[in-house]
């Protein structure tokens, strides 16, 4: 038999790796191909840093630090636009220490890194519109590739109109 341990447990014993899920870490992080390397927290987290935490319903999240204030810290996902105010030292269960990309490690303290951070967080303004268009312009780009997919396969619209009728006789 297996022995489980949590996540937290994990955490607490140094080194943890995680290839996390979702997009509201996106562009940073990209659901279920880049990996993460968590570590222990040692002491007040920054600005920038990127804790992992359980939420108030339980969930792990990875989210950026934005602001750090008396009680706790303001946090924001890199692909999302609805600010965290609820977030304590309590929550947090490690901090995101780099990142795999492609096999390649990128820590969070390089300059190629700071220098998106802070581009990023401060472009926060204009983070709803933008992500609203990347979304649309994905799923417009699927949509043509499905449409064009169809016609190279010879099941394009005329001939699947075609069939229903054949179909109903």
């Amino acid at each position: 038999m297996i022995n489980q341990i949590s996540i937290e447990e994990a955490v607490s014993k140094g080194h943890f790796v995680a290839r996390p899920h979702g997009v509201s870490m996106w562009p940073m992080i990209r659901n279920g191909i880049d990996t993460v390397l968590i570590e222990p927290v040692d002491g007040r987290l920054r600005k920038y840093d990127i804790p992992l935490y359980k939420d108030n319903i339980g969930r792990y999240v990875i989210h950026r630090i934005i602001k750090v204030t008396d009680t706790g810290y303001v946090i924001l996902g890199d692909g999302l636009y609805e600010k965290e105010f609820d977030i304590t030292d309590k929550n947090i269960i490690g901090v995101v220490t780099g990142f795999f990309r492609k096999e390649k490690f990128i820590p969070c303290t390089s300059k190629g890194y700071m220098l998106y951070v802070k581009i990023w967080v401060g472009l926060v303004f204009i983070r709803k519109p933008l992500i609203f268009l990347v979304r649309k312009s994905r799923r417009a780009k699927a949509l043509l590739r499905d449409y064009f997919l169809r016609i190279r396969n010879g099941k394009g619209h005329y001939q699947k109109s075609q069939k229903k009728e054949t179909d109903s006789e």
